[in-house]
């Protein structure tokens, strides 16, 4: 992998749109060529394979190829990334207890997530809402909406914390 590389890749997917629903499999093809340009079996090549799937409305295809790219040792940005996005897949495919596990595990390591803490929150909230524990998942969303408001910061992160106590603090 390159720039020249990544690049590309940033291009194919700046394009998934302009594929459309008729075109996925065109779009899979293109992700596919990309990845086929790295070793066999490396973990970006397979997130990316993925992620194609997953975009595409495969998400039954994309868990085995994102854990797969885990396994192998897919790392920093793209290891987070996938945590979301495989924990989103196994939700979409009725398996929303791992999803919830695989995301709470990720919370508690507290480490590197970055711009995509709120969405790893976001989609935990989604697998605790389809587990029944729709309090809980939306205490995680409106924790983190808070500190992104003009105001009610505090407010807003009181109410998420109420949510799930005992009672009304």
């Amino acid at each position: 992998m390159d720039v020249d590389w990544e690049t590309r890749v940033d291009a194919a997917w700046a394009a998934l749109d302009s594929y459309g629903e008729d075109r996925a499999e065109e779009f899979r093809a293109v992700i596919d060529g990309l990845a086929a340009e790295l070793p066999e079996g490396h973990p970006v090549g397979l997130f990316e394979r993925a992620c194609a799937f997953d975009s595409t409305g495969h998400s039954d295809r994309a868990v085995p190829l994102y854990q797969e790219a885990l396994e192998r040792g897919l790392d920093g940005y793209r290891s987070h990334r996938t945590a979301v996005q495989l924990a989103s897949s196994l939700r979409n495919i009725g398996r929303a207890e791992e999803g919830a596990a695989l995301l709470t595990a990720e919370l508690e390591k507290g480490e590197g997530k970055g711009e995509l803490e709120d969405a790893l929150r976001a989609c935990l909230a989604l697998c605790l809402a389809d587990l029944g524990r729709e309090r809980e998942g939306l205490a995680l969303v409106l924790g983190a909406l808070a500190p992104h408001l003009p105001r009610y910061q505090r407010s807003m992160a009181n109410y998420a914390r109420e949510l799930v106590a005992d009672g009304p603090a």
